[in-house]
């Protein structure tokens, strides 16, 4: 039964974890961020959730872009460790043995494990409570086009998809996973 609270109910999981990257001149850093969004399919754009305190937030209001990445299950240690690790106390991507290439339009890592991330401008940032939504123009895609079927799709097949339900654990969407199609009752 739904009963009434005063207290803040957070039921925002299990969901698609981003790996956001940055980079301004010789320092570059990774974070896990839960709440992000695609805000805009023409143009492109696409938002993401970061605390003022963050590391990577300086480095995104410095260089005016960052990078969106997604990794398949097998690399969710990436999601753990950027989550956990601080870029202030040394190179996550030395600590987590994350190798990148640099971006085509912006100078933010992309992760070479990733099966799909987004290039980004910075076009705004709004600070809402805790957090700031940083908002970008999508100004390049890279998408491993193995990892989807000819309906564009995730290939469960071929692609594992951690999905984060919260203190460490994840849902593993894989061709374990039921898929149904849902119908309007009428």
């Amino acid at each position: 039964m739904l009963k009434s609270t005063d207290q803040t109910v957070m039921h925002s999981y299990p969901g698609l974890v981003a790996l956001v990257t940055a980079n301004d001149g010789d320092t570059q850093n990774i974070m896990a961020a839960g709440w992000h969004s695609y805000i805009s399919y023409s143009p492109a754009i696409y938002g993401v959730a970061v605390a003022k305190e963050r590391f990577t937030h300086h480095l995104i209001e410095k260089s005016k872009s960052f990078a969106i990445n997604f990794v398949a299950a097998e690399h969710a240690y990436l999601i753990e460790g950027s989550g956990k690790l601080t870029g202030a106390n040394g190179n996550k991507f030395e600590q987590l043995k994350a190798t990148w290439k640099k971006g085509e339009t912006v100078s933010a890592p992309i992760l070479d494990v990733a099966y799909v991330a987004y290039e980004c401008e910075v076009m705004d940032i709004q600070t809402y409570g805790d957090h700031d939504w940083i908002v970008g123009k999508i100004t390049k895609f890279h998408k491993d086009e193995s990892k989807f079927g000819d309906d564009r799709l995730p290939n469960f097949n071929e692609l594992k998809i951690p999905l984060y339900l919260g203190q460490s654990k994840y849902l593993i969407g894989d061709k374990t996973c039921t898929i149904e199609q849902v119908e309007l009752k009428k």
